[in-house]
């Protein structure tokens, strides 16, 4: 009896659980209120871009060398009784300082022997004139006669006047070996090496010490091709910054002094001289910028007008990305004609204000739809009537 019942429920409560499923999913699906479009549209940064003036910053490196270098050599025989404390390798001389002298005896004597003769020449110069002047006398008083240049003295009187010069000649040269006793630095220097010692019998052209000049010092940089076209048409004076890296690092100020004139055959470069006074900072107290030290030399080069800066993340293949007033990607050729650091130059291809994409989708395309990033949901509907 039981099963018969079963037979006949479990048929029918099927059924009305069945009704009762799909009667409730109808419920769920007719919502009078339809659903909005998915959205799409990949989200992108933009900035708007405006033309600039640029200052074009070119930068070389190169190595600290003297401005002048000497290796000093004596004028006079004989030996040498003093030198500097500071005539020695590494030591710091500054100009007129005596750096040694050489025994005076002989040159003291003959400088004096020189005053003697030239007193001697000037004493017959005298007398010959006395002479010449008896002679003129006689003359007048007998004009009839014929007088002679000899019986003039002239000959003689002119003899007297070379032998006077050939005196002050010779009292010149003493005075100039006695001078030369004392070796004297001609400019501020650093002594690069020294030859001589106390004692020690030196003759005319020894040399004696090498010296490099710290008044000033010069640093040849290379330009390259492509930073030669932003050179200045007058590079002289122009001032630079030059900068020794490392632990201990700093910067010293410098002026472009000269270009060297000629295109190096191997690397086709030009050179420039850089010229930084007072190297060892002796007089202005700044760092020591030593010979042989390798630098960074920045200087300004020409100004470039209605420039845009760009990332160089933003140009690929010289192309770049832009945003039209339809919220669409639009490709735009440019022409880089520098680049500086993390940044490209351009000065073809763009115009101001408008809007260049900063974040480029992985697969763009010309005509792609694209949504702004942070902009406001009356401009998101606007835009999406428009899809």
């Amino acid at each position: 009896m039981k099963t018969n019942i079963m037979r006949w429920i479990l048929p029918f409560a099927v059924l009305t659980l069945g009704g009762l499923g799909a009667w409730g999913i109808n419920a769920v699906a007719a919502d009078p209120k339809e659903k909005e479009p998915v959205d799409s549209r990949p989200v992108v940064e933009v900035e708007s871009i405006s033309a600039l003036d640029h200052q074009v910053i070119i930068n070389s490196y190169g190595e600290v060398k003297p401005y002048e270098q000497t290796n000093l050599s004596v004028q006079v025989s004989g030996e040498v009784t003093y030198w500097h404390p500071s005539f020695i390798p590494g030591g710091v001389i500054a100009r007129g300082d005596v750096l040694m002298r050489i025994e005076k005896d002989n040159y003291e004597a003959a400088l004096l022997q020189a005053e003697a003769e030239l007193s001697r020449a000037k004493a017959a110069l005298i007398e010959e004139q006395a002479l010449a002047e008896v002679a003129a006398d006689e003359a007048r008083r007998f004009p009839s006669k014929k007088h002679t240049d000899l019986f003039l003295r002239k000959p003689q009187l002119m003899s007297a006047k070379a032998a006077v010069k050939s005196a002050e000649a010779g009292l010149k040269r003493a005075q100039r070996d006695l001078d030369n006793c004392e070796v004297v630095a001609p400019y501020d220097a650093l002594v690069v090496s020294r030859s001589i010692g106390l004692g020690q019998f030196v003759s005319v052209g020894t040399p004696v010490a090498q010296l490099n000049n710290i008044e000033a010092a010069e640093i040849v940089i290379p330009i390259a091709g492509f930073d030669s076209a932003f050179l200045p048409e007058r590079i002289e004076g122009i001032p630079a910054t030059v900068t020794q890296s490392g632990l201990n690092g700093f910067t010293r100020q410098a002026v472009i002094d000269r270009d060297l004139g000629v295109v190096d055959t191997q690397t086709r470069m030009v050179n420039l001289v850089v010229r930084i006074d007072d190297p060892y900072g002796l007089e202005s107290k700044q760092p020591a910028l030593k010979f042989g030290a390798f630098v960074q030399v920045d200087f300004a080069g020409k100004t470039l007008s209605r420039i845009y800066k760009l990332p160089q993340d933003l140009v690929n293949n010289q192309t770049v990305w832009l945003l039209n007033d339809e919220n669409k990607l639009e490709p735009r050729k440019v022409q880089v004609i520098r680049e500086e650091g993390e940044y490209f130059y351009v000065n073809v291809g763009l115009n101001g204000n408008e809007r260049i994409v900063t974040t480029v989708p992985e697969y763009p395309q010309k005509g792609m739809a694209v949504k702004v990033a942070g902009a406001d949901s009356s401009d998101a509907k606007a835009s999406k009537q428009t899809l």
